[in-house]
C-alpha cells in the first residue's frame, strides 16, 4: 500500500511534465495587446465602423491582393481568427474582409496573393468596394507592425505526432 502512495506523484507528475514541454513549444504572440484593443472580428467591425474608430486590432488572414499608390499600399486579406501565437487560422471560417493600409510602397512580391499574414495597428474607418459583383464593406486599419509567416513558423509547435492502425508509407 505503502508503494502504491508514493508512486502516485511519479504518475501525475510526468503526464504534467509533457504537458509544459508541449506548450513550451508554442511560439510566443508576436504583438502585444493593449488594453483598448478591439477584440471584433472584421465583419462586426464592418457592420459599425464608427462604434471601432481608432481602436487598436491585432487581426490576420489570407492575402487576397495588394494594391500600390503614390504615397502608400492596401494589402486587402481575408480574415481569418489567429492562434495563441496570432498565426491565423486558415482552416478556420473567415472572418469577413480588411484592407490593410501600409505607410509608403510595399513590394507586392513580398506579399504574395495566398501567404497568411498578420497585423497590428488602428482602425481607420471603412470603404465601400465589392468582392466579385457583391457590395462590400472593408475596416481599414492603418499598420504600424505586419508579418508575413513561412511555411515553417506556421508549422512551428505544431504536433507532428500521428496515431493509427494498419500500414502505411509515409514520402516527405
Amino acid at each position: 500500500m505503502h508503494t502504491r502512495l508514493a508512486s502516485l506523484p511519479i504518475r501525475l507528475a510526468a503526464p504534467a511534465a509533457l504537458l509544459m514541454l508541449l506548450a513550451a513549444c508554442a511560439p510566443a504572440p508576436i504583438y502585444k495587446i493593449s488594453g483598448a484593443a478591439a477584440t471584433a472580428a472584421p465583419f462586426q467591425v464592418a457592420q459599425s465602423p464608427e462604434n471601432f474608430s481608432n481602436r487598436e486590432v491585432i487581426w490576420g488572414g489570407r492575402i487576397v491582393q495588394v494594391k500600390v499608390f503614390a504615397d502608400h499600399s492596401e494589402i486587402e486579406l481575408l480574415a481569418y481568427p489567429l492562434d495563441a501565437s496570432q498565426r491565423p487560422k486558415a482552416n478556420d471560417s473567415g472572418n469577413g474582409r480588411f484592407i490593410a493600409v501600409m505607410p509608403g510602397y510595399v513590394e507586392p512580391l513580398d506579399y504574395p496573393s495566398g501567404a497568411l499574414m498578420t497585423v497590428n495597428g488602428k482602425l481607420n474607418g471603412s470603404r465601400a468596394g465589392k468582392v466579385g459583383e457583391a457590395d462590400y464593406v472593408f475596416p481599414l486599419v492603418g499598420v504600424a507592425q505586419s508579418h508575413v509567416w513561412t511555411a515553417d513558423e506556421m508549422n512551428k509547435g505544431r504536433n507532428n505526432v500521428r496515431f493509427g492502425v494498419g500500414v502505411g508509407v509515409g514520402i516527405h
